[in-house]
């Protein structure tokens, strides 16, 4: 990544000390979004590997990953899937479990979302324990989905998750990290 970008990327995420709770740095991207040049810059940014390259669907994780998703599938020209938690699509679908930080949660996708063999690749706003995304990666698998990379805005590398999901074997790119949690 290019240092300058990651620099210029970075001035427009806002930290909010101890949010959902003390001790926590939250990265909110939301500040991201509302620049127009910060948000055309990393959605470029996480295009940029696959333009060219056939992508069939870009895969958004409710809610911030159907901001960025949607901007990354249509400059793909790719269709695009959300995952949602349990209980909010309308039409037959497929259900997970993941790990949160203290217990279960479910996600789902609709069932002929993506078909066999489709190269799909995964995007949300952040990536920390990687719980969410691995759930999110074994969910698009289980419906025969090849998963060809995950990308996120930003990486708490401390927490572990990009590490997880390229231990099974998905290329992560992020734009930028932060230390800590």
């Amino acid at each position: 990544m290019n240092p300058a970008l990651e620099h210029d990327l970075k001035s427009a995420v806002r930290t909010i000390p101890d949010y959902p709770k003390p001790g926590i740095l939250f990265r909110d991207i939301t500040t991201l979004l509302g620049d127009a040049r910060a948000f055309r810059r990393a959605v470029d940014e996480l295009v940029q590997p696959w333009a060219g390259s056939k992508i069939d669907k870009v895969a958004g994780i409710e809610a911030r990953g159907f901001i960025i998703g949607g901007a990354v599938a249509h400059q793909l020209s790719a269709g695009f899937v959300p995952i949602r938690k349990k209980g909010k699509l309308p039409y037959t679908t497929v259900r997970i479990a993941y790990s949160l930080e203290y217990g279960l949660d479910e996600m789902e996708m609709h069932a002929d979302a993506i078909h066999p063999g489709e190269r799909v690749i995964l995007v949300d706003d952040l990536v920390a324990t990687g719980g969410t995304a691995e759930g999110a990666v074994k969910l698009m698998r289980q419906i025969g989905a090849n998963v060809v990379a995950a990308c996120f805005i930003v990486d708490l590398p401390d927490l572990g998750g990009a590490a997880k999901l390229r231990a099974m074997d998905v290329p992560v790119r992020t734009l930028m990290s932060f230390e800590g949690h």
